[in-house]
């Protein structure tokens, strides 16, 4: 059978108005079961299934939270929508997921504008900081909560963590293990959370009067390959590191098989600690230390964020903070001697 293009087809086989089938497939006002039944029995049989688009347009609800994300290839990410749809489901609410390298580039501009109008409510997870469409979507009022986004402010709900706090306590576990030439390995500026992580390796140093060795802190990328070669550039400093602090888990683990590749051993000869306690973080070999980041209260509360201001109610808060917690696995020990 051929796809139905008007509900009026739907109606006319069920023996009803068109407004009675409107309300049986939109799940608004009264139907009879027995209406209902024969409503829903003739959309099956015609295969009728409504014009998303035109419903929003109406006003209508589509139960859909547009996940919009800048780069699906993050690990971090992963865990996080996989959280978030959980969430989402218990909500009653699917996910509309759509990845782009950049969404200021200007062939997907309407592409990012259609798919906001079609979802009641949008997530945007790690956006750069100079998006255009943040403009946008800041400037029309979209309903929208930000998830892992520290690099500037805006008027819409930030869900982020407590990049600077959690990081100075990854180096304070390292400095309480008698090290001083601790390393840091950045990840990209775009989010703002590398910058943050950053600021709290600095403050930890600072604190216990080690004073910062700029030949120390390297890019990374955010990635495991970018980990491991700035890894083998630390350990051909003249005087490397004995410990290392990496902005994310991907780039911890590239360290750990840096430092292998050298035939040295983690952690006798150097330690390494990562940030965002990834699924495989406790699989690896040795078993990362790392600040577990809670994904299931991030998801809770950037789903909960979003579902407020679809239901009508103003957002709590412009930006909400979750703190991390030190995990001490096998990578990490005493400073060689």
């Amino acid at each position: 059978m051929a796809k139905a293009s008007k509900l009026s087809e739907v109606a006319r086989l069920a023996g009803v108005a068109p407004i009675t089938a409107s309300r049986a497939i939109r799940g608004t006002g009264y139907v009879s079961d027995a209406a209902r039944e024969r409503i829903m029995a003739a959309a099956a049989q015609l295969n009728y299934t409504p014009d998303m688009l035109a419903r929003r347009m109406r006003g209508d609800k589509s139960k859909l939270i547009g996940v919009f994300m800048n780069n699906y290839g993050p690990v971090v990410l992963h865990e996080l929508v996989r959280a978030i749809g959980e969430q989402a489901r218990k909500r009653d609410y699917d996910l509309l997921l759509f990845n782009a390298d950049r969404f200021d580039s200007p062939d997907r501009m309407p592409t990012c504008a259609t798919l906001s109008k079609l979802c009641d409510g949008l997530l945007l997870l790690m956006p750069t900081a100079d998006d255009r469409f943040l403009d946008a979507v800041e400037r029309q009022q979209l309903n929208c909560a930000l998830v892992f986004f520290d690099a500037r402010q805006l008027a819409l709900p930030t869900i982020v963590l407590e990049n600077r706090i959690g990081a100075r306590r990854a180096v304070e576990h390292l400095i309480g293990l008698g090290h001083r030439r601790i390393a840091f390995i950045a990840g990209t500026k775009r989010t703002g959370q590398s910058a943050e992580r950053e600021r709290g390796y600095t403050e930890a140093l600072a604190a216990a009067g080690i004073a910062v060795d700029p030949a120390l802190v390297v890019d990374g990328a955010f990635n495991q390959p970018g980990g491991f070669a700035a890894t083998r550039r630390l350990l051909d400093l003249e005087a490397p590191p004995t410990a290392i602090f990496a902005a994310n888990d991907e780039m911890a683990f590239g360290a750990i098989d840096a430092v292998a590749s050298r035939g040295l051993k983690v952690p006798a000869d150097v330690s390494v600690v990562g940030f965002d306690d990834i699924s495989t973080a406790s699989h690896v070999f040795p078993r990362l230390t790392t600040m577990h980041q809670p994904y299931e209260a991030l998801a809770e509360r950037a789903v909960h964020e979003v579902v407020e201001m679809i239901e009508g109610r103003p957002p709590a808060a412009a930006r909400i903070a979750f703190d991390t917690e030190l995990v001490v696995r096998d990578s990490t020990g005493p400073a060689p001697t």
